[in-house]
């Protein structure tokens, strides 16, 4: 597996600090267990927050104000694990889950798309979609930040194509219209941190119901 797009240094930065909602902690995590060069990247960070905190208890002033803000926020991130067995839902999200797609309650969302939400702090939201291939998403673009994850097939957009593993980081200036490829189902990880802004009609009316 080829990953091309990364997570950036400022969100593995938060994670290491524990500063990110659940929903986003969780695409971290997913994506740590599968990608070799961003856990290596988040290790040296982790390394660099533990060197500051034993610095810390040999000084005093506004570097201590700092690291104690940031030592007592709550740690909702979920933590890489161990490989295991070959499954589409890489651990740690078969564990909120509940198992592999098996075990997933989908949704229905329309036009063979589906969706399930996934249980996190209220801060962001997580949610698995099943889109099958060669079908759209709705064009939209964002009130906040986006991340997607895809964990089988691949979809391409106005920005690039993602595949298994790849992270795309949308942000207020991004309006795309991701489509599957041809083939096997896409299924991606998205987690948002406000609802996002659709152009159509239909998709504006169907969004409260849907939680997107």
């Amino acid at each position: 597996m080829t990953i091309r797009h990364h997570l950036s240094d400022q969100l593995l930065m938060a994670y290491s600090a524990g500063e990110l909602p659940e929903a986003f902690g969780l695409i971290v995590a997913t994506h740590l267990s599968m990608c070799d060069d961003c856990r290596a990247r988040a290790a040296s960070f982790d390394a660099v927050g533990g060197a500051l905190v034993e610095a810390s208890s040999a000084s005093s002033g506004p570097m201590d104000d700092m690291l104690a803000r940031i030592l007592s926020l709550p740690q909702t991130r979920a933590v890489p694990q161990a490989p295991r067995r070959r499954t589409v839902l890489p651990a740690p999200l078969t564990d909120y889950v509940g198992g592999d797609l098996d075990a997933v309650r989908w949704r229905s969302v329309g036009m063979g798309v589906k969706q399930a939400i996934l249980s996190t702090d209220k801060a962001a939201t997580a949610r698995l979609l099943y889109i099958p291939g060669g079908q759209s998403v709705p064009d939209h673009g964002h009130r906040g930040m986006e991340l997607t994850l895809v964990l089988q097939g691949a979809f391409r957009d106005e920005t690039d194509r993602f595949g298994p593993g790849d992270v795309e980081i949308a942000s207020e200036d991004v309006e795309h219209t991701p489509v599957a490829e041809n083939g096997e189902a896409c299924i991606c990880l998205a987690a948002t941190d406000a609802p996002l802004r659709f152009r159509s009609l239909i998709p504006r009316l169907a969004q409260p119901f849907l939680r997107i």
